[in-house]
């Protein structure tokens, strides 16, 4: 059998658009019976160093994550535009965004992933990591994303 040219078949996080954060904080706490997590924004473009397809942008996100276990629910709301998370809402609503792998090697995951058909979307840093989001949305039903830490 091929080794996966993700590095890992563990998906660690699944994450979802949505309209109002607030909202649905809200109603997923109430449905999985814990406390909401706080609500972050992701850093400027300028920090965050931002890319969508190819160019910067300086879009950016309300986050939430609730931690179940070994994956992780993130809940994301656009703020500005262009992204992936701003196309996604506008044609679908809200909606599954992508299935999240942690990987090491980022740069070699990505080389590896786009001979799978996977070409980079968007990309940018975190703090204590970067992040890229890889289009398997006809392919594979979602884009993928790749978490890389420190």
């Amino acid at each position: 059998m091929t080794p996966s040219p993700l590095g890992n078949n563990t998906i660690v996080q699944i994450g979802l658009v949505v309209r109002q954060i607030e909202a649905s904080v809200q109603a997923w706490a109430a449905l999985l019976g814990i406390p909401p997590p706080p609500i972050i924004v992701t850093d400027a473009v300028e920090q965050a160093h931002t890319e969508y397809r190819g160019g910067p942008t300086p879009a950016r996100a309300k986050l939430a994550f609730f931690h179940l276990g070994p994956v992780t629910l993130e809940l994301i709301e656009p703020l500005g535009e262009p992204s992936t998370w701003h196309d996604q809402l506008a044609t679908h609503g809200p909606s599954l965004h992508h299935l999240a792998f942690e990987v090491r090697g980022m740069s070699d995951r990505l080389a590896a992933l786009a001979a799978h058909g996977l070409p980079l979307l968007q990309r940018g840093d975190y703090e204590g990591g970067r992040y890229a989001y890889l289009d398997g949305s006809d392919r594979f039903g979602a884009i993928v994303e790749l978490l890389e830490n420190d």
